[in-house]
């Protein structure tokens, strides 16, 4: 009878524990131990529990609880309001279980997206990056890796942990994301959090909601024309749905995106695309948050002009509201699809949000962009936004691929000089120009800067430039 008890006893410890176990409150696995919080903002955490359980969230920095109940879908959501940067706190979830979360931080949080030059680790290989790894001692820099995975529909949790970045961990994230987030912690000295989810030789399509492509019928065509790969998805969505959805609505600073080569062969439509992007991420964060991005390098692609055009697709897409590009037509490699010049990607990244989003008056923080045009009888005078504190020739020789086209659109090759913060632009076969292009080319390595020492971007001031050979 006393073994019978016992068997009995526990058989119903058992019964209680897997019942209790699979109801018991959980988190995603965005968040956990090292995570870093948006500071001085209202953040939102979230979860599942059995349904009507009663769940309190208290955040160490201010102990006040937040009380929720679990919907019938075994969901639960609270907001917390978070104050200046700090830490360490701890963040306590309890239901019918106690879930505490340690070595917690509020500080800056940015994503990271896009192709391979942002999924590129400094242990795979970048330019100087050995000597940084040893002094990559940055406790209050935070890492969090997404993995590569796809899903036919977004999707509620993903794989990953947070962990503190030091010379064992910093090799094996993003580098460009690093170095972000390395200037932006020694100049403003507070905590970042760095969130990676990248895939190589992914187009801008997989990062989209599906259902955003689907209602712009040019995008949806062009998307059903992409031809599937053995490197990875390509249909929309796929990405976005397993490596972007599960993070959301966890609160940013801001998005970096690095990615473009996958989309040169239709750089007209990338020009919609990556402004649907911007909106769509915008739209499913309810933030409008900062959203930064790189220009696609000089790189031998396989059709005339095609990275050119992509680059000013590119350009053309800072009409989206607060955003911000950096050019690196001086730090790529035109035989490498993947220059190794990292370091300075991060830097000029870096320095971008430090000025537009920290309000950091000091940093010059882009070269000059095109933004009008002037025709003089027969040249045309070129402006440009970012000319402070002047034009250079980098070289000190003569400015280099600048062309011209009169009403018949042939461009030919031009002369150029610079004229205060303009650059005058005629060619002697041209006698009532029209358009002006610049750096109309796979592999350009033009020599304008601004007296900073930042490149010039890629420009085409007609309308049709994806029709421009």
């Amino acid at each position: 009878m006393k073994k019978f008890f016992l068997f009995s006893l526990t058989v119903f410890f058992s019964w209680l524990s897997i019942h209790f176990s699979a109801h018991a409150v959980s988190l995603p696995k965005i968040f956990g131990n090292h995570m870093v919080l948006q500071q001085n903002a209202e953040v939102t955490l979230w979860g599942w529990g059995d349904p009507k359980e009663e769940i309190t969230v208290t955040a160490s920095w201010n102990q006040e609880p937040v009380k929720i109940v679990a919907s019938n879908l075994a969901q639960w959501q609270v907001k917390l309001k978070t104050p200046a940067a700090g830490g360490p706190f701890t963040v306590t979830v309890k239901g019918y279980n106690t879930l505490v979360m340690e070595d917690v931080l509020l500080g800056e949080v940015w994503l990271c997206s896009g192709q391979s030059n942002m999924q590129w680790t400094t242990s795979a290989g970048i330019d100087n990056g050995a000597p940084e790894i040893p002094k990559a001692n940055f406790p209050s820099i935070r890492f969090f890796t997404v993995p590569h995975k796809t899903a036919d529909n977004p999707q509620i949790n993903l794989d990953g942990e947070w962990v503190v970045c030091s010379p064992a961990t910093m090799p094996h994230f993003s580098a460009v994301g690093y170095f972000f987030g390395r200037q932006i912690h020694q100049n403003l000295k507070i905590p970042v959090g760095l969130i990676n989810s990248s895939w190589g030789g992914t187009p801008a399509e997989v990062w989209v909601n599906a259902l955003a492509i689907a209602k712009n019928e040019t995008i949806a065509q062009a998307a059903a024309k992409l031809n599937e790969v053995e490197w990875g998805p390509v249909r929309p969505g796929k990405a976005y749905n397993a490596m972007i959805a599960p993070l959301i609505p966890y609160r940013l600073a801001g998005a970096l995106w690095y990615q473009g080569e996958a989309n040169v062969s239709d750089p007209g439509n990338y020009a919609q695309l990556l402004p649907a992007l911007i909106q769509n991420w915008r739209q499913e964060w309810s933030n409008d948050f900062p959203f930064y991005f790189v220009q696609l390098a000089p790189y031998k692609y396989g059709r005339p002009h095609e990275g050119a055009m992509l680059r000013e697709a590119q350009r053309r897409s800072l009409a989206t509201p607060n955003t911000g590009m950096i050019v690196i037509s001086d730090i790529g490699n035109k035989d490498d699809i993947h220059p190794r010049n990292k370091i300075d990607v991060g830097l000029r990244l870096a320095n971008l949000a430090l000025a537009k989003t920290y309000g950091k008056k000091d940093i010059i923080y882009s070269g000059p962009l095109y933004k009008s045009m002037k025709v003089e009888g027969n040249r045309v005078r070129v402006y440009f936004e970012h000319a402070e504190p002047g034009l250079v020739a980098k070289d000190s020789k003569d400015l280099t691929h600048f062309e011209i086209a009169g009403a018949d659109q042939k461009f030919v090759k031009a002369t150029a000089r610079i004229s205060g913060k303009t650059v005058l632009v005629q060619a002697p076969e041209v006698k009532n120009p029209v358009a002006v292009r610049f750096a109309w080319d796979n592999t350009a390595e033009p020599n304008l800067f601004n007296k900073a020492g930042l490149p010039a971007s890629t420009f085409h001031t007609g309308d049709n430039f994806a029709d421009s050979q």
